[in-house]
C-alpha cells in the first residue's frame, strides 16, 4: 500500500466553484467534507479533483435545465483517481479508510442481481460494492462514493484490510492496460440522502454524457397497467394454446391484463450437436436452456406453426389446463434423479447405472408426455402446415389475442441480450458469429454460487460480432415488431462482462451492444417497449441507459427457495422487496423501478400485493394456470386492468437508510411515495433471511422471524421530493387511513409517532390525506376506494369550492366502498349528477357506495356539500 497523501496534491481541492467553496479536501493522507475527516491513511497516489475542474458541461448533450442544476451543485461534489507503476487490465488501490461510521450500500452478489449492505467499517464493505453512502451526523451530511467509467475501464468498491475501502477497476481485456486514473470513482456531499442521489447520479450524467436520467425518458406504456408474464407458469413448455388459456381465465375473471409477457421458450434454439435447423425439443425447465443457442430468429415451431383462428369461434381448439403442471412435475423429477447421481459420483461411487436407467426412463416418460398431450395445433398434424403468411405463426397468435381480448394493449416476448442464453448459433443467421469462452472477472469471486453462470461458462457465447450489433438487434426485433409484439423483456444483460477479451474490453463491447439495441428499440418499439432485466451492475446504467427507461430492482421472485430451505418460501419473499426498495434509491434516478411479477396463489402473495401497490410501477403476475386469486387481484387491479398507480417509486424511509431490516431482529422496512393528494407509507416485516458473506448465499435467520415493532409518523414521508406534493407536507392536520386495520386517525405533525406491531411476512399500508378546512365548521379528507390496497391512488381529481356553499368534488376511479373523513355529515351528496344518502358516523368517517361504470371508464363524480 502507498504511503498517506502528501499536501502538494491538496492545492486543488482549494479551487473555487461557482464563488463557493469545494466541500471536499484532500491533505496530507486525510479526506475530508467541510472539515470534516471521512477516509484515513488515503495513500499518496490517491488524487482528488473537483467537478469543475474534470467536467466541461459545453460537451455534453444533458438538456441545459439539467446542465445548469449540476453546475450550481459543482462545488458538493468531485473525482477520486490513483496512479500506479505498470499499467495493467486490472488494478485494486485503496481510498482510504473508515472506521465507526454508519454506512447504506449496493453491491452485486451475482452477475446480474444487486442489494442493500450496511456496516460501519470499510472492512464491512462487500465484493462488487456499486455505491457506499456514509452517514456524516457531524456536519448533518451525508456523503457517497459512486465507482464509475473511465475510459475502458469500470470500477467497483471492495472490503480493505483495519477499514481501507479499496477500489477495483478493471477493462475486461489483456489488450487495455492503464496506470493512471483521474476519474474512476465520483464523491458528493448533501444534506439530504435523497437529494445526494439525484444530484451526484445528474453529476455523473453530465460528466459520462454515456446515459440519460428518468427524467429525460418516456415511459412504457405499460407502466401503468396489470399484465401477465409466463414463466413461473409454463417455464419452457409455453405454447399458444396455454397463452390463450391463461389471457382467457383473467377476463373471465373480470381482470383482463393490458399487457402479456410470453417469456424465455418461444425462440427458435437448439444445442451445439443438435441439426442446425431444428428446435430443441421437450425443454421444460429453466437451466435446460442455457446451453442453447438462437438458430433463427423468429419463432419457434410451436408458435410458427400457429394458425390463425384457431381459437376463436364455436370450434376453438381445447387445451388441458393442467398439462403445463404434469409436463414440469416430470421434469422436475428428471432433475431430482440427476441431483441424486451426480451426489452418488461426487460421494465416490462407481457403478451409477441405477441412476442412469432410472433418468432414461423418466426421460422417456416426459417425451411421451410431449407427445400424447400434443400443442394445440388443428388435427393434431404438427407437421402438415407450410406455416408462411400472415394467418401462420406470432403474426396470426397476437392478431388472435387482440381479436378476442379487446384490452390487451400490449404483447412482449423475452430475450437475452445476446439472443438466447447461449447466444447466436454461428453459421445459423446471417450474422458473424463465433463461441467466446468466457471470463468471469475476479470481481465476482465473492458473488454466490449460481447456476446460470457455471451453465454459460461451459456453453460459451454465440457472440455476434460487435459492429454488427445494429443488424442483430434489428433482425429481432423487426420481425417480432411486423409479427405484433410491441416490447421485449431483455435478460440475461450481464453476459457481456464475460466475453469482452477480444472486443476492445467490456466497455467498448457494452457501448456496441448498447447503442444497438437503443437503434432497434427507436425503431421497432416506439422507443420505449422494454424491460431490462439481469443487469444490475455500474456498466448498464452508466452506458446501456439512453434509451431504456425501465428494469427490474430486484431478484426474481422466488416461490421457493432453490436450495431447498422449506421456510424459504416465506424468508425469500422479504428478501426480495429488500432488493427492489433500496436498489430504487439509485436506479430509479434512472430508470423506472420495475419490483418483478409474483403469484396470487402464493402463501404470501398478499405481502407481495401489499408492496407492488405502493412500488409505483406496473403490477404483473405469473400465476399457473387455474391457480389465481381473484379476490386479491382485485385489491390491485381495476375491470379495465388499470391500476391505482402512485405518482413515482417507492422508497425506503431516511430512518431505514442505515439498519439492516433483514436480520437485526427489530428494524421494520418501511417506504414513502406519493399519491396525486396525499401521501403513503407501507411498513413491512422482512426479517428472517439475508446474505451471509461467509457462506456467500441468502440464508435464513429463522430466530428474526417474529413480530417487529416500529413506529410510523407524517414526517417520514420526504414531502419535498415532489414539487407538487410539497404543499401538502405543510398542513395542520391529517387524516391517516391503515388499510390492514381499517383504522382512521386524526393527527398533527407534532403528534406522537404511530406504533404499529407487524407479524412476519406481513404489512400495514398508511395513507395520509391533508385535512382541509370548508367553512367555519367543516372539516374533510378523502382516503379513496379502501378496496384497493392504495386506496389514496383510486382519487384522480379533487377541487374544494371555498365561496358561497362550501363543497368537495372528487372524480373516483374504482367501484365498491369509498371513504372520507368529516367531522360533520355533508347537507348534500350528489354521484354521477344523482343525489344520493352517503353513510356518516360520529367518528368522522364518511362512506359512500361506488358503482363500476364501463361506459365511463370506471370514475364517478362525487360531489359533498357542507
Amino acid at each position: 500500500m502507498a504511503p498517506p497523501n502528501n499536501p502538494v496534491n491538496s492545492i486543488l481541492n482549494r479551487l473555487r466553484s461557482s464563488s463557493l467553496d469545494q466541500c471536499f479536501d484532500l491533505c496530507k493522507g486525510k479526506f475530508s467534507v467541510k472539515g470534516c475527516p471521512l477516509l484515513h491513511d488515503v495513500p499518496s497516489n490517491v488524487s482528488f479533483r473537483p467537478f469543475s475542474l474534470v467536467c466541461n458541461e459545453t460537451e455534453s448533450d444533458a438538456p441545459f435545465p439539467l446542465v445548469q442544476r449540476v453546475k450550481a451543485l459543482s462545488h458538493k461534489g468531485g473525482f477520486l483517481g490513483f496512479n500506479t507503476d505498470e499499467p495493467s487490465d486490472s488494478v485494486v488501490n485503496s481510498l482510504g479508510r473508515f472506521t465507526d461510521r454508519n454506512f447504506l450500500s449496493i453491491f452485486r452478489f451475482k452477475t446480474w442481481w444487486s442489494t442493500q449492505w450496511v456496516g460501519t467499517s470499510g472492512s464491512d464493505l462487500q465484493m462488487e460494492t456499486q455505491w457506499v453512502v456514509l452517514d456524516v451526523p457531524e456536519i448533518k451530511s451525508y456523503v457517497i462514493i459512486i465507482p464509475i467509467i473511465e475510459g475502458g475501464f469500470r470500477s467497483a468498491l471492495r472490503p480493505g484490510n483495519d477499514g481501507h475501502v479499496m477500489i477495483f477497476a478493471e477493462s475486461g481485456s489483456s489488450h487495455v492496460k492503464s496506470c493512471c486514473f483521474s476519474s474512476i470513482a465520483y464523491v458528493h456531499v448533501s444534506e439530504n440522502p435523497f437529494n445526494l442521489m439525484k444530484e451526484a447520479l445528474s453529476a455523473i450524467r453530465v460528466h459520462l454524457n454515456t446515459f440519460k436520467l428518468l427524467e429525460e425518458k418516456s415511459l412504457p406504456s405499460i407502466v401503468d397497467k396489470f399484465g401477465w408474464c409466463t414463466w413461473d407458469a409454463f417455464y419452457l413448455t409455453v405454447e399458444p394454446a396455454g397463452v390463450w388459456q391463461g389471457v382467457k381465465e383473467f377476463a373471465d375473471a373480470g381482470v383482463s391484463p393490458r399487457f402479456v409477457i410470453i417469456d424465455d421458450g418461444w425462440q427458435s434454439i437448439n444445442n451445439d450437436g443438435d441439426d442446425p435447423n431444428e428446435d430443441a425439443k421437450n425443454l421444460a425447465l429453466g437451466g435446460e436452456q442455457m446451453t442453447a443457442r438462437l438458430h433463427r430468429f423468429e419463432e419457434c415451431d410451436k408458435f410458427r406453426k400457429y394458425k390463425g383462428g384457431s381459437f376463436l369461434g364455436s370450434n376453438a381448439l381445447s387445451f388441458n389446463p393442467q398439462k403445463p403442471k404434469m409436463l414440469i412435475t416430470k421434469a422436475i423429477e428428471i432433475e431430482h434423479a440427476v441431483k441424486a447421481r451426480d451426489k452418488a459420483l461426487q460421494s465416490g461411487a462407481t457403478d451409477v447405472s441405477e441412476f442412469e436407467t432410472k433418468i432414461k426412463k423418466l426421460k422417456q416418460e416426459l417425451d411421451d408426455m410431449f407427445e400424447v398431450e400434443g400443442s394445440g395445433l388443428p388435427n393434431g398434424n404438427r407437421e402438415s402446415f407450410d406455416c408462411k403468411g400472415d394467418d401462420f405463426g406470432l403474426k396470426a397468435f397476437t392478431r388472435d389475442l387482440r381479436t378476442e381480448f379487446k384490452g390487451l394493449d400490449d404483447i412482449w416476448v423475452w430475450h437475452a441480450l445476446c439472443g438466447a442464453w447461449g447466444g447466436v448459433r454461428p453459421g445459423a443467421t446471417h450474422l458473424d458469429c463465433k463461441v467466446v469462452p468466457c471470463n468471469v472477472s475476479s470481481g465476482l469471486d465473492g458473488t454466490m454460487p449460481d447456476l446460470a453462470v457455471d451453465k454459460i461458462v461451459e456453453g460459451g457465447i454465440g457472440l455476434v460480432h460487435p459492429s454488427q450489433a445494429d443488424d442483430f438487434f434489428d433482425s429481432m426485433h423487426s420481425h417480432l415488431s411486423e409479427s405484433g409484439v410491441t416490447g421485449v423483456k431483455v435478460d440475461v444483460i450481464h453476459t457481456l462482462e464475460y466475453v469482452s477479451e477480444e472486443y476492445g474490453g467490456r466497455v467498448n463491447l457494452a457501448k456496441a451492444y448498447y447503442n444497438g439495441l437503443s437503434s432497434s428499440l427507436s425503431k421497432n418499439f416506439k422507443g420505449t417497449g422494454i424491460i431490462s432485466s439481469m443487469q444490475q451492475c455500474n456498466d448498464f446504467f452508466f452506458l446501456g441507459t439512453k434509451q431504456i427507461s425501465m428494469g427490474r430492482v430486484g431478484d426474481d421472485f422466488w416461490f421457493q427457495d432453490p436450495n431447498g430451505d422449506p421456510n424459504g418460501v416465506f424468508w425469500l419473499q422479504g428478501v426480495h422487496m429488500i432488493h427492489c426498495a433500496y436498489n430504487s434509491l439509485w436506479m430509479g434516478q434512472i430508470i423506472q423501478p420495475d419490483w418483478d411479477m409474483f403469484q396470487s396463489d402464493h402463501v404470501c402473495a398478499k405481502y407481495h400485493a401489499g408492496s407492488r401497490a405502493i412500488c409505483g410501477g406496473p403490477v404483473y403476475l405469473s400465476d399457473s394456470l387455474g391457480c389465481h386469486n381473484f379476490d386479491l387481484i382485485k385489491k390491485l387491479v381495476h375491470p379495465d386492468g388499470t391500476i391505482p398507480k402512485c405518482q413515482r417509486f417507492a422508497l425506503p424511509t431516511r430512518d431505514c437508510l442505515f439498519v439492516n431490516p433483514l436480520f437485526d431482529n427489530k428494524s421494520l422496512l418501511k417506504l414513502w411515495n406519493f399519491n396525486k393528494y396525499g401521501g403513503v407509507i407501507g411498513a413491512f416485516n422482512c426479517q428472517g433471511a439475508g446474505w451471509d458473506s461467509e457462506v456467500r448465499r441468502i440464508i435464513g435467520y429463522p430466530q428474526c422471524y417474529k413480530p417487529v415493532t416500529g413506529s410510523v409518523h407524517i414526517t417520514d414521508i420526504e414531502w419535498d421530493q415532489c414539487m407538487e406534493a410539497a404543499a401538502m407536507g405543510e398542513a395542520e392536520e391529517y387524516v391517516v387511513y391503515l388499510d390492514q386495520a381499517e383504522s382512521l386517525l386524526l393527527l398533527t405533525p407534532k403528534s406522537n409517532p404511530i406504533q404499529v406491531t407487524i407479524q412476519p411476512s406481513s404489512f400495514e399500508i398508511f395513507s395520509f390525506v391533508p385535512v382541509k378546512n370548508l367553512g367555519p365548521i367543516a372539516k374533510f379528507a378523502p382516503i379513496g376506494v379502501t378496496d384497493m390496497f392504495n386506496s389514496g391512488g383510486t382519487i384522480q381529481e379533487l377541487d374544494y369550492n371555498e365561496t358561497g356553499a362550501a363543497a368537495a368534488r372528487l372524480k373516483i376511479k374504482g367501484g365498491g366502498n369509498f371513504l372520507a373523513y368529516s367531522n360533520v355529515a355533508p347537507k348534500t351528496c350528489y354521484l354521477n349528477g344523482t343525489e344520493v344518502a352517503p353513510e356518516w358516523s360520529a367518528d368522522g368517517k364518511l362512506k359512500l357506495d361506488l358503482p363500476w361504470t364501463e361506459e365511463a371508464n370506471g370514475i364517478s363524480d362525487v360531489v359533498f356539500v357542507f
